[in-house]
């Protein structure tokens, strides 16, 4: 491939940038340049990025943006988890500092603007503060989280739940990656160790908020046509294992008015499922996403339906109401159909509400550059929902084309991605000068 192909992603990205939109110190091809020179690294399939967490092209691209850190005059660190850490010290340094950042890693065969803006925004900030000769009161910190997707172990922010001190040290070791190797043989591929990882554990009374920038993954800023979005709170899901059971036989001797037909039975409750939600928010949210059919033969009455919900909302009062009315409508609908159900609940999630008084100082950023102030959730995790546990934490979602993520498809254009960092860079001046 030669270096003009290479580069089709920064081409692309300038190709309608609005050179207005560099004011402030604020530079649009000093990011593009970035996002092109990261997606460099760990090419995958159809021109996607491939950094699963801890992987080398995850250190080697995080050691670039250090590089970047350190030019800009940041004091620079990597923690006992891998996180990277960029600092600018402020001119009260016995205040508690403001955090700021996101992830590199990616998902096998990913995008390249999932997590990388966030930490990029971060940096394009100081950079623009540096040509601007501007000082903030308190210190500024940019993180890069180590392993965020969770794609190596099936499980996530690794890097952020270090920080925060969520993690076990046991059940880390005994986690093997997708490939078979055990946690510790791969931390010491990247030069750690499962027992310093708890060393990484950051005392959070010295970090005023945590802030990041991420895109959508949704469609809700392109319907509103608004190049971003103030985020109101983190979903936090419940998973429940529902198995019904009734009776499986011949599909043609056995009459219709006789059967036991469990598929019909979870049909009727996946049918009802999407009127759910709106009963107890806005927010919330409720997918059927996995189903297993028992015995899954063309000419057999299914017998057994084995199906997974995914219960999502902002709120946990409204999130566990809306989980015990899907519990009561399965039961409703088996009682009825004289079937038996079974159900667990394998996963619960606190939700993380950011404060109205964040939210509204980041709807001030916003419109003190022209932007409509709108407000949506997330129903994806980040690693801001593990700070947001302890610490207050804002998130700016920046409009993503289609709705798609995860994928080499995925796309922010230029404009809406400066016009994102002008928003941080107002709210971030705020909260770095308060009292």
């Amino acid at each position: 491939m030669n270096e003009q192909d290479e580069k089709q992603l920064e081409k692309k990205l300038l190709k309608d940038f609005d050179h207005r939109l560099n004011y402030s110190g604020v530079n649009g091809k000093r990011l593009t340049t970035r996002i092109q020179a990261i997606s460099e690294i760990g090419r995958g399939e159809k021109g996607s990025s491939h950094r699963i967490g801890f992987s080398e092209e995850e250190r080697k691209a995080k050691t670039l943006v250090k590089h970047w850190m350190d030019e800009a005059g940041m004091n620079t660190w990597v923690d006992e988890a891998g996180n990277i850490f960029g600092q600018l010290v402020g001119r009260d340094e016995t205040l508690p500092v403001v955090l700021a950042g996101s992830h590199i890693d990616t998902v096998p065969n990913g995008g390249h603007f999932d997590g990388v803006l966030g930490v990029l925004s971060a940096l394009e900030v100081v950079e623009a503060w540096k040509e601007i000769d501007y000082k903030p009161m308190r210190t500024f910190e940019i993180v890069i989280f180590s392993d965020e997707e969770g794609a190596r172990f099936n499980r996530g922010f690794t890097g952020s739940k270090a920080v925060v001190g969520d993690f076990d040290t046991e059940e880390q070791r005994a986690l093997s990656d997708i490939d078979g190797l055990p946690f510790e043989e791969v931390m010491k591929r990247v030069d750690l160790t499962n027992e310093r990882f708890p060393d990484a554990k950051r005392d959070l009374q010295d970090i005023k908020m945590f802030v990041e920038v991420h895109i959508e993954q949704g469609k809700q800023l392109e319907k509103e046509d608004v190049p971003v979005g103030i985020v109101t709170g983190i979903a936090g899901p419940c998973w429940l294992k529902l198995n019904i059971q009734g009776k499986a036989g011949h599909a043609g001797n056995t009459p219709m008015n006789d059967r036991q037909d469990a598929l019909v039975v979870a049909s009727e409750l996946i049918y009802n499922i999407p009127y759910l939600p709106p009963q107890v928010s806005s927010s919330a949210v409720a997918t059927v996403g996995k189903t297993h059919v028992y015995p899954n033969g063309v000419n057999v009455i299914p017998g057994e339906v084995e199906l997974y919900i995914d219960i999502r909302d902002i709120h946990e009062s409204t999130r566990d109401k809306l989980v015990d009315l899907v519990i009561e409508k399965a039961e409703e609908i088996v009682e009825k159909r004289g079937v038996s159900l079974e159900w667990e609940e394998t996963t619960r999630t606190k939700p993380v509400p950011i404060k109205e008084g964040v939210q509204e100082t980041m709807a001030t950023s916003v419109e003190n550059h022209g932007i409509r102030p709108v407000f949506l959730p997330s129903g994806a995790g980040h690693d801001a929902m593990i700070l947001g546990r302890h610490l207050p934490i804002s998130m700016l979602f920046v409009r993503s084309k289609d709705g798609i993520s995860h994928n080499s498809e995925e796309w922010s254009s230029l404009n809406d991605c400066v016009q994102g960092i002008h928003a941080l860079k107002d709210f971030l001046e705020k909260v770095t000068q308060e009292d």
